[in-house]
Protein backbone atom coordinates (compact mmCIF):
# COMPACT_ATOMS: atom_id res chain seq x y z
CA UNK A 1 0.00 0.00 0.00
CA UNK A 2 1.60 3.31 -1.05
CA UNK A 3 2.11 6.00 1.53
CA UNK A 4 -0.20 8.94 1.21
CA UNK A 5 1.49 12.11 -0.03
CA UNK A 6 2.64 14.44 2.70
CA UNK A 7 0.81 17.77 2.58
CA UNK A 8 3.10 20.81 2.64
CA UNK A 9 2.74 24.47 3.50
CA UNK A 10 4.98 27.31 2.36
CA UNK A 11 6.61 29.68 4.85
CA UNK A 12 4.52 32.57 3.49
CA UNK A 13 1.26 30.61 3.83
CA UNK A 14 2.21 29.60 7.38
CA UNK A 15 3.01 33.21 8.34
CA UNK A 16 -0.39 34.23 6.98
CA UNK A 17 -2.13 31.47 8.97
CA UNK A 18 -0.29 32.41 12.15
CA UNK A 19 -1.51 36.00 11.86
CA UNK A 20 -5.14 34.97 11.28
CA UNK A 21 -7.89 33.91 13.66
CA UNK A 22 -7.32 30.38 12.35
CA UNK A 23 -4.04 30.19 14.28
CA UNK A 24 -5.76 28.78 17.38
CA UNK A 25 -6.16 25.48 15.52
CA UNK A 26 -2.49 25.36 14.58
CA UNK A 27 0.38 23.63 16.40
CA UNK A 28 4.02 24.07 15.39
CA UNK A 29 6.27 21.06 15.95
CA UNK A 30 10.05 21.36 15.65
CA UNK A 31 11.66 17.92 15.20
CA UNK A 32 15.27 19.15 15.26
CA UNK A 33 17.69 18.69 18.15
CA UNK A 34 17.57 20.97 21.23
CA UNK A 35 20.72 22.90 20.23
CA UNK A 36 19.25 23.64 16.79
CA UNK A 37 15.98 24.76 18.38
CA UNK A 38 17.84 27.00 20.84
CA UNK A 39 19.75 28.68 18.01
CA UNK A 40 16.63 29.49 15.96
CA UNK A 41 13.00 28.43 16.03
CA UNK A 42 9.53 29.63 15.14
CA UNK A 43 7.95 31.23 18.23
CA UNK A 44 5.54 29.05 20.24
CA UNK A 45 6.68 25.78 18.67
CA UNK A 46 6.90 22.51 20.56
CA UNK A 47 10.21 20.66 20.45
CA UNK A 48 10.18 16.88 20.06
CA UNK A 49 13.32 15.68 18.24
CA UNK A 50 12.63 13.16 15.48
CA UNK A 51 14.56 10.44 17.35
CA UNK A 52 12.23 10.86 20.36
CA UNK A 53 8.95 11.17 18.48
CA UNK A 54 7.89 7.52 18.80
CA UNK A 55 8.49 7.59 22.58
CA UNK A 56 7.08 11.08 23.16
CA UNK A 57 4.23 10.97 20.64
CA UNK A 58 1.75 10.66 23.48
CA UNK A 59 2.41 14.34 24.22
CA UNK A 60 0.49 15.08 21.02
CA UNK A 61 -2.53 12.85 21.70
CA UNK A 62 -4.75 15.76 22.72
CA UNK A 63 -3.99 17.57 19.47
CA UNK A 64 -5.67 15.31 16.92
CA UNK A 65 -8.27 18.00 16.25
CA UNK A 66 -5.53 20.56 15.44
CA UNK A 67 -3.45 21.07 12.32
CA UNK A 68 0.19 20.28 13.14
CA UNK A 69 2.85 21.99 11.03
CA UNK A 70 6.10 20.05 11.37
CA UNK A 71 9.48 21.57 10.58
CA UNK A 72 13.18 20.86 10.78
CA UNK A 73 16.19 22.49 9.11
CA UNK A 74 15.32 21.82 5.47
CA UNK A 75 12.36 19.43 5.41
CA UNK A 76 13.82 15.92 5.40
CA UNK A 77 13.42 15.05 9.10
CA UNK A 78 10.05 16.75 9.25
CA UNK A 79 8.85 14.66 6.28
CA UNK A 80 9.73 11.51 8.24
CA UNK A 81 7.90 12.89 11.28
CA UNK A 82 4.87 13.68 9.11
CA UNK A 83 4.81 10.10 7.79
CA UNK A 84 4.82 8.80 11.37
CA UNK A 85 2.10 11.23 12.51
CA UNK A 86 -0.10 10.57 9.48
CA UNK A 87 -0.10 6.88 10.42
CA UNK A 88 -1.34 7.95 13.87
CA UNK A 89 -4.22 9.88 12.23
CA UNK A 90 -2.91 13.37 12.93
CA UNK A 91 -3.61 16.26 10.55
CA UNK A 92 -0.12 17.36 9.53
CA UNK A 93 1.67 19.57 7.05
CA UNK A 94 5.38 19.74 6.39
CA UNK A 95 6.91 23.23 6.29
CA UNK A 96 8.31 23.39 2.76
CA UNK A 97 12.02 24.19 3.00
CA UNK A 98 12.09 23.98 6.80
CA UNK A 99 13.47 26.71 9.04
CA UNK A 100 15.78 27.73 6.19
CA UNK A 101 12.71 28.96 4.29
CA UNK A 102 11.39 30.79 7.34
Amino acid sequence: MPLQPIPTISADALKEKLSSADSTNLVLLDVREPDEHAARHIPNSMLIPLGSLAQRGGELDGLKDKEIVVYCRSGRRSAKACEFLLKQNFKVKNLDGGILAW
